[in-house]
């Protein structure tokens, strides 16, 4: 449930930024918009201003603005916040206006921003707008371009939205930490023109891993690159929604990487084009048909395709233990090791042990007793039984028929007869041999001679 909430109640709290705001300021600030739900919320459309098509985030929403004399006021909060990752495992983490990551902040090109911050965490922060062309003392780094915004102060940013495109924010202060906790949001700048780079779809969404250790609330922000949860804004499978869409929509799916590695994203089924990054939109001409495409560290993406073949199509990083949950990094690999005698030994004295292996059983149907707070290593039900499936995966949910606002989950596909794969039980055909080549060759054999040089010239 969203609620309105006003932090700046009290007099005790004092207010500093790029640029002054008195008391008197204080007592008309935006109200924050706060929302705690994991669910995707249905696009904002916008009560005022120019209009635009606007997105939807994967298990987030966007946040509402008002206008004062023709300025676009956000009010954005760092705060503590408590995430589901999914179904049966929640993080104690940091974010902004009740959720990590941040709601969307969407505007439309040429729009006067005002951004307001108010600090509720424990340490200093500040806000850096990732991507953004604009006056270098709204820039947000931590003594270079502000000074650190203090618990209980609040800044004001302030700048035009120069470009269409997309980009991020999150702090540039003790990153380290903030970061690894969970603090960034995604942002999204509209065209003038809502006809402009046009789509029927447009999903947005945050790629970031974090370290918790079985049993354990808190992400360890220590960690470089051993994270053992990698999400979709803050979500891992099957807590991640899918995105569906109606057969024959343009759609577009924009991702942000702010974790400590590459993604690699795959996607089945259909071929896309990557059409935008963080530096802007990319000619037609530049662009060519993928169907992976890997984002580096800071870096946003866009890619855009027909949705034209209906099913239930998997959406992933292509590492592959970036499919997995709560992942342990001193697993033996017992491929190729018959060890069933000693697996039932200790058994016996650990009714609870389980091996993998090609005599043990797969990830996704371990069922081993786990500890609080803690999710199996890849988990979900499909219609054909366990998606073998944890992290960054999702659905891309193709239907025909649906209306155009209509983003309800539909349910699993039924395949058409004759489209499904399934067990041959008929006879094998017969396997083709190489041809023998201890005989002469016969007739009408094509025979290749090959000569070998010798040198350096006949590299």
């Amino acid at each position: 449930m969203t609620t309105r909430r006003n932090f700046l109640g009290s007099a005790s709290v004092i207010l500093a930024g790029a640029a002054a705001v008195g008391k008197a300021g204080a007592a008309s600030l935006p109200e924050a918009a706060i929302r705690e739900s994991a669910e995707t919320m249905a696009p904002l459309a916008p009560p005022n201003g120019r209009p635009y098509h606007p997105v939807v985030t994967l298990n987030g929403w966007s946040l509402p603005w008002r206008m004062k004399d023709g300025v676009k006021e956000f009010h954005l909060v760092a705060e503590p916040v408590v995430r589901e990752i999914a179904p049966g495992m929640k993080a104690n983490m940091w974010g902004y206006n009740g959720q990590s990551p941040g709601p969307t902040i969407e505007v439309v090109e040429g729009d006067r921003v005002r951004l307001f911050v108010t600090n509720k965490l424990p340490e200093h922060t500040s806000m850096h707008w990732h991507g953004q062309i604009l006056p270098n003392g709204m820039d947000g780094v931590t003594g270079l371009t502000q000074s650190g915004i203090e618990p209980g102060k609040t800044f004001m940013y302030e700048f035009v939205a120069r470009h269409a495109g997309t980009f991020m924010y999150h702090p540039h202060a003790d990153e380290m930490v903030q970061m690894a906790m969970g603090m960034m949001g995604f942002w999204v700048t509209h065209p003038k023109d809502p006809a402009e780079h046009a789509v029927d779809r447009d999903f947005v969404f945050l790629l970031n891993a974090y370290d918790i250790e079985p049993g354990s609330y808190t992400p360890r922000v220590n960690t470089m690159l051993d994270q053992n949860l990698w999400t979709f804004n803050s979500r891992v499978f099957p807590g991640i929604d899918p995105m569906v869409v109606r057969k024959g929509d343009r759609v577009r799916i924009r991702a942000g990487n702010l974790s400590m590695t590459n993604h690699p994203l795959h996607l089945h089924g259909h071929r896309f084009e990557v059409t935008g990054t963080d530096g802007g939109w990319v000619r037609p001409s530049a662009r060519w048909p993928e169907v992976t495409t890997d984002i580096g560290v800071g870096q946003m993406r866009a890619i855009e395709f027909i949705a034209d073949n209906p099913g239930d199509w998997a959406f992933h990083c292509h590492k592959s233990h970036h499919t997995m949950n709560a992942m342990g990094h001193s697993v033996p690999t017992m491929i190729g090791v018959d060890h069933r005698g000693v697996a039932k030994t200790i058994h016996d004295l650990v009714p609870d042990y389980m091996v993998m292996g090609d005599k043990g059983g797969s990830m996704g149907g371990m069922e081993m007793p786990l500890p609080e707070n803690t999710l199996p290593m890849m988990s979900g039900d499909g219609p054909f039984g366990k998606i073998d499936m944890g992290g960054m995966f999702t659905t891309v949910k193709v239907r025909e028929g649906l209306a155009r606002n209509n983003y309800k989950d539909p349910g699993w596909y039924r395949h058409p007869k004759g489209s499904l794969a399934v067990e041959w039980t008929g006879e094998m055909p017969a396997a083709a041999s190489a041809p023998d080549r201890s005989r002469p060759p016969a007739s009408g054999d094509t025979v290749i001679n090959i000569k070998k040089g010798s040198g350096h010239s006949s590299h």
